[in-house]
């Protein structure tokens, strides 16, 4: 394991928000995690497992664009997807609740602190 690797979410956290600060790369993954909401509701409601893989298609084809083409950057998935789920989840809520804007600025801050 890479010492520099994160052990906690806590210290992948300003990591995960530096490889999202443009806010359409954000938004590609608030939508793409919603379409992944919305196909597993239908899973559950329909009985048909095979909306499941529409979950994971659509949580990760607009984050991967907006990673590959705005960012220009490589999804944190590849190297650490426990965390980066967990990442995908906590922006999501911080975009709906209209928090996730201060918080990369706050981390943005945070970063620049660093030697």
């Amino acid at each position: 394991m890479d010492p520099s690797a994160p052990k906690t979410f806590r210290e992948f956290w300003p990591f995960y928000v530096g490889e999202h600060l443009d806010a359409r790369n954000r938004w590609l993954h608030f939508i793409g995690t919603a379409a992944a909401l919305a196909c597993i509701l239908a899973a559950l409601v329909s009985g048909q497992a095979w909306w499941l893989a529409g979950a994971v298609v659509g949580g990760y084809a607009l984050a991967w664009i907006g990673h590959f083409i705005i960012e220009r950057n490589r999804p944190a998935t590849f190297r650490h997807p426990l965390y980066s789920l967990m990442g995908d989840w906590k922006m999501f809520a911080l975009i709906l609740t209209g928090r996730m804007d201060r918080e990369v600025d706050r981390i943005r801050a945070e970063l620049a602190r660093k030697p």
